[in-house]
């Protein structure tokens, strides 16, 4: 497997996380690696073969703690209690604060974003597409894991679209202001909310949007500022599962668990 590990400071030793790739797993194409080998799908919605996915989630648990608290998502703002959640709810992010117990989000565009507490009680995960961010899913996780004990809290932008592939309409851009407006934003982040959609000359009403940056003043009103990653763009690296670049393709995980 290839994997990545987050590159976050001060977070601490008790603290596992990491994001997979498409490499180093035994789905076949649509699914494989890229380059004519086996690929890591994870996701069991995607109609890969079912015996595929098992076996690349056996591959992934060996360097876990045990079987991650897999969600089904819905592109929505809901906060899970991994602790105490069934597999399959659904929801788009999940705390914890038992040690073993594995907070996991799939993607293959979208971005995930991981969260630690530097005092390493409660950790976290979020599946953050553009709906996620306009309603709130990174404010809500940054909000369940305080109300579990989290007071200084980092977090890393995993693998997702990149700001020069991400097109959007104009509808988009208009749900985010309208989301900052609602939250009564200052001036400046309206601003700033506005500069993540760069026009498309040749395509009026289109736009380039960076999901990073979005993600970033989401979490700065969240009073998170210690924010890493959010280098690697899943479309035009074809490490990553992309659905935007491939539509029928696989899913990665971000997972992160207290040791």
């Amino acid at each position: 497997m290839q994997l990545i590990i987050p590159d976050w400071a001060n977070v601490p030793q008790n603290v596992g996380a990491l994001s997979t790739t498409r490499v180093g797993g035994t789905s076949q194409d649509p699914y494989g690696d890229g380059s004519g080998g086996g690929g890591l799908n994870l996701g069991a919605h995607v109609d890969d073969a079912p015996q595929a996915v098992a076996s690349n989630r056996a591959l992934l648990a060996v360097v876990l703690p045990a079987e991650p608290v897999w969600m089904t998502q819905v592109h929505g703002s809901h906060v899970v209690d991994a602790d105490s959640a069934a597999i399959g709810v659904e929801a788009d992010a999940a705390i914890t604060t038992r040690p073993g117990v594995v907070c996991a989000v799939q993607t293959a565009d979208c971005l995930p974003v991981l969260f630690a507490d530097l005092h390493g009680r409660v950790v976290g995960a979020a599946h953050a597409g553009w709906r996620g961010l306009v309603g709130g899913v990174l404010q809500n996780t940054v909000a369940r894991m305080r109300q579990a004990g989290a007071e200084q809290i980092v977090a890393w932008l995993g693998p997702a679209i990149g700001p020069g592939q991400f097109e959007v309409g104009a509808d988009v851009l208009t749900a985010f202001v309208d989301a900052a407006q609602s939250m009564q934003a200052e001036p400046q982040v309206l601003v700033q909310t506005r500069d993540c959609f760069r026009p498309i000359a040749a395509r009026p009403g289109k736009y380039l949007a960076d999901i990073y940056e979005l993600a970033r003043i989401a979490l700065r009103q969240a009073g998170v500022e210690d924010v890493y990653g959010g280098g690697l763009c899943t479309v035009a690296d074809r490490t990553f599962y992309s659905y935007r670049r491939d539509r029928v393709t696989g899913r990665m995980a971000s997972l992160i668990w207290l040791k």
